[in-house]
């Protein structure tokens, strides 16, 4: 833990670690390891990554829990409205950099969301993701989230490598572990008949180009 103050850093849980895009690399002046102030757990099934499960932060009284994560500390001279943004355009895979965040009048469970925290491990404001519960998955395993992943990788998400279980993998890697993780991998190998998660991806991969 560093004893300098930082002025805005951005909560990094999932894949904003290893892929945080071009917009927050050009920004990001240090990296705070950290755990979540919050429970987090593969909660959310992802549209853009043809329903790969996807983490995000959930209540106390929810499956989940606190996990390692990162503090992606932007330059000083940036603005939290114009951090917000980028995290935001980040999230929605927007280019065109005049795209502002604006937070919903009326959120749904679609809407990217913006939280924040004060004084957080050294850093005057950090930022983070979060989502409202898609009702249409309530109530998810390891086995459900499991069939979404392999679906996934099978899908175009697999193709951009995109897919859930690669997001599993570059989770476990980062040292991420939720409540639901390792049964969640099991399930996986198990469903593909492999024995670690690159070797789900590769048979998968093989898979999906017989039939694309």
């Amino acid at each position: 833990m560093t004893d300098k103050k930082y002025k805005i850093g951005i909560l990094a849980f999932g894949s904003l670690i290893n892929d945080p895009g071009e917009e927050i690399k050009e920004l990001e002046t240090n990296r705070i390891d950290c755990e979540t102030p919050f429970k987090i757990e593969f909660s959310r099934i992802s549209s853009s990554r043809d329903k790969a499960p996807t983490l995000v932060p959930v209540k106390d009284n929810e499956t989940g829990k606190k996990t390692n994560a990162k503090i992606i500390v932007i330059d000083e001279n940036t603005n939290l409205a114009d951090a917000k943004s980028i995290l935001w355009r980040r999230e929605c895979h927007k280019k065109d950099k005049s795209q502002e965040f604006t937070q919903p009048q009326k959120p749904t469970s679609k809407n990217v969301l913006i939280g924040e925290l004060e004084n957080f491990c050294n850093v005057e404001k950090v930022i983070y993701t979060t989502f409202l519960p898609q009702d249409d998955y309530k109530d998810l395993t390891p086995e459900k989230l499991a069939d979404f992943a392999i679906e996934s990788i099978l899908s175009k998400a697999g193709i951009e490598e995109k897919d859930g279980i690669r997001y599993l993998l570059d989770a476990k890697i980062s040292g991420i572990e939720t409540e639901f993780s390792a049964e969640y991998e099991k399930s996986i190998l198990s469903k593909t008949d492999t024995n670690s998660l690159q070797e789900a991806i590769e048979k998968l991969d093989r898979k999906r180009k017989m039939y694309s």
